[in-house]
């Protein structure tokens, strides 16, 4: 059997092991049922692919992320790595095809999702292969108390039936001590090795800051520190602005998020990765197998959801070891935020069963039918079809995704076909008279060859860049042309698809996990309660507080916190009259603002704060209607 080390220095051209990681890597090879409790960064994906690489035989990986899988299955594949990842809206044929792969083709890693386990076809197919290890990845989520729970999950223990001796290994990045409990439970493991690797990071700075202003605190922070960063807003609309914002600061930014094309994501994610833009500004959607190691700070411009979401988004600062920062900005506007985004918005159990039904009626799924039937899914159109509310709506698809009943696959793209209909000649006598669409229908026409003869797939983005209009001017020329019978066309726009898991059956299949939904409700206020009490706990270490979150215990204050650092300042000698002095021989020269007076006085805005307060209060100066400050003598 060849030696760890020497896998890793041939595929990953590293040298030397992560902490943790040989000893994790050497139980799974030995044959040991392994937990790994690694934080965000930790290098978990090598703890089961290089004991995969060791053995004969190929490793059966269950992720419930089809986008890391996608992700972890291309980066195999680039190192010479057999790999393959079964997702959703694979035909019955191919998927026989794809497993009968596995079994005589040598590949080393099987990727699945939870859900495939369910089938007779995949499970008489693994039966037959000569599986060397079971690695369950984001492994908190076969958990009830984990922050994704997925009853999927608890399929798993199929693969123990079918492959008795074969060892498991779980993985994950973020368990609170019951969820680790549940974890070793449900997976049956026998005298398991555990490992947790403390989530403390002594280079990483937590900060939280109460602004009033929070755009003017961040752009004073990322002029600051002009490394790469990651600012995490709330919602898709926000990354447009506040990148547009940061712009005109002259910060080079860009965004990402969910509803953008994999074109538009590629192109951003790269100039941020190559450092030609300094800031990413994102959704939660973005960081899922980023791998940045010089990231100075990660901002979140709103509340994350959880403790677990913020710990893991943060921990994507500061992975070269250099010393990073991670802020929350906070106002008075943020508890009542983070309720309605998070709260207000759990769909009941009585409202999924309606989002349910309601989906079976709009791709008419006959009941007890519609097993692993996949559907292009506009679902704009779903709610208006309905009078649903969009984001409760869209909660209620997730729950339906996360308890297997559906899977929702998030694509956005436009589907459009097109077919000539007249003759090359008929069709320039139209343009004579119509010269408006001259320049589209040429460009049309070089783009594709035959598209007289038959239906022709056309991309709307590259037609448009190569006739130099926007896209919203090609597609109102392209219905006039239908309407004038120059062409037939079909227009389908879709933002995501649909599979429908298990046949139709209404109130009973939303029954089986109404519990499962109350429950998972229950969870998500506990989460928004722990967050809301982290940022607004001014007196404990903000390192202390996400640790003992994590069952962590005996931990000493950090030293670089926003607590700590408060508490140093009010420790710190303070030299307030030479600061007053100061203002007041600025002040004679005009009315000035606090942030006028920060880089001319060179000192910590809590001392000229502080100052300013004092003379204040012994009305040596007074505030302006425009909020600045004067003497009060003059």
């Amino acid at each position: 059997m060849e030696h760890p080390i020497n896998i890793l220095e041939r595929y990953w051209n590293f040298t030397a092991f992560r902490p943790q990681q040989e000893a994790i890597i050497n139980a799974a090879i030995n044959n040991e049922d392994t937990f790994a409790l690694l934080p965000t960064g930790g290098g978990k994906s090598l703890c089961f692919q290089i004991p995969a690489l060791a053995k004969k035989g190929i490793c059966i990986v269950i992720s419930p992320l089809i986008a890391l899988m996608k992700d972890q299955v291309l980066s195999l594949k680039n190192k010479g790595i057999k790999a393959m990842a079964i997702t959703s809206g694979i035909s019955h044929s191919k998927l026989d095809t794809l497993l009968d792969n596995c079994i005589y083709g040598n590949y080393k890693f099987l990727y699945l999702s939870p859900e495939r386990l369910q089938q007779e076809l995949v499970q008489d197919r693994i039966k037959q292969m000569h599986v060397n290890l079971i690695a369950v990845d984001e492994a908190h989520c076969i958990s009830q108390w984990g922050s994704d729970f997925r009853p999927a999950y608890k399929n798993i223990d199929l693969l123990r039936r079918l492959h008795p001796s074969v060892n498991v290994i779980a993985l994950t990045a973020s368990a609170k001590p019951e969820v680790v409990e549940d974890i070793v439970k449900e997976l049956d493991f026998i005298q398991p090795k555990i490992f947790k690797q403390s989530f403390s990071r002594s280079n990483l700075a937590y900060m939280v800051f109460h602004e009033n202003d929070k755009y003017y605190r961040l752009e004073t922070i990322l002029k600051k520190h002009v490394e790469p960063s990651i600012v995490y807003v709330r919602n898709r609309k926000l990354t447009l602005e506040i990148s547009t914002l940061l712009k005109s600061k002259n910060i080079t930014a860009t965004y990402y998020h969910g509803g953008l094309s994999n074109l538009e994501k590629d192109s951003n994610m790269t100039a941020w990765l190559q450092n030609q833009k300094q800031v990413m500004v994102a959704t939660n959607a973005f960081g899922m197998g980023i791998d940045k190691p010089d990231v100075k700070t990660v901002i979140h411009l709103n509340l994350p959801e959880s403790i677990e979401s913020y710990f893991q988004e943060a921990g994507r600062a500061g992975r070269n070891g250099n010393k990073a920062f991670a802020v929350i900005l906070k106002n008075n506007s943020d508890e009542i935020l983070v309720k309605n985004q998070f709260l207000n918005v759990l769909p009941t159990v009585d409202f999924v069963k309606q989002v349910y039904r309601k989906l079976c009626n709009y791709f008419q799924v006959s009941y007890g039918e519609g097993e692993y039937l996949t559907f292009n899914f506009d679902f704009n159109s779903f709610c208006k079809t309905y009078n649903f509310s969009t984001i409760l709506s869209y909660n209620a698809l997730l729950l339906l995704d996360r308890n297997s009943v559906i899977t929702l696959s998030k694509q956005f793209k436009n589907k459009v076909t097109v077919q000539f209909t007249i003759s090359n000649a008929a069709l320039f006598n139209y343009l004579e008279t119509h010269q408006d669409f001259s320049i589209i229908v040429k460009s049309i026409l070089r783009m594709y060859g035959g598209i007289f003869d038959h239906i022709t797939k056309i991309d709307l983005v590259r037609i448009a860049e190569k006739s130099s209009i926007p896209e919203t001017i090609l597609i109102e020329a392209l219905l006039q042309l239908e309407r004038d019978a120059i062409i037939t066309l079909n227009l389908a726009k879709t933002d995501a698809q649909v599979t429908f898991i298990e046949p139709r059956e209404d109130d009973k299949t939303i029954n089986r996990i109404a519990l499962i939904i109350e429950q998972q409700n229950k969870l998500k206020q506990r989460q928004v309660k722990a967050i809301l009490e982290y940022i607004e706990n001014n007196s404990t270490c903000k390192s202390i507080q996400l640790l003992s979150y994590f069952g962590e215990k005996d931990i000493k204050p950090c030293g670089i916190c926003s607590v700590c650092i408060n508490t140093k300042k009010k420790e710190a000698p303070q030299n307030i009259n030479a600061i007053k002095k100061r203002i007041i021989e600025l002040l004679e020269s005009g009315d000035k603002s606090s942030r006028d007076m920060i880089p001319l006085l060179k000192c910590p805005e809590y001392l000229l704060i502080n100052a300013l307060k004092l003379l204040l209060e012994h009305h040596i100066i007074t505030v302006t209607q425009k909020n600045t400050y004067k003497l009060s003598h003059l």
